[in-house]
């Protein structure tokens, strides 16, 4: 048995990069400097993480997880949370044209 889940989201997912931006650095005292120093990173590709130009990759997500403790897949389903609510909004029509199969 399966449950649906086909209502839209109305709100944008919050993006990983807000959290980075609005909860951690905040938290932990750090800039943006501070941020890439710690993750192994350029200043310009976490400035572009926390300004929401840029999505975690699971590369930035394993890092992200050993610097603040938490899991690759936390970072990963906020990315995942906000690439698919963005789709939807470019495609959602056109995936609604789609006519879903049944078992025969």
């Amino acid at each position: 048995m399966s449950v649906s889940n086909t209502r839209k989201k109305e709100v944008r997912p919050i993006h990983p990069g807000e959290m980075l931006r609005e909860d951690y650095l905040p938290d932990y005292g750090l800039a943006v400097s501070g941020l890439a120093e710690a993750l192994g990173v350029s200043r310009q590709t976490v400035n572009e993480l926390l300004r929401e130009r840029r999505s975690v990759s699971p590369e930035m997500a394993l890092r992200l997880s050993r610097l603040f403790g938490n899991s690759p897949e936390f970072w990963l389903n906020a990315q995942r949370a906000v690439d698919l609510w963005e789709a939807a909004e470019e495609i959602g029509h056109e995936v609604k044209r789609i006519r879903p199969l049944t078992v025969a």
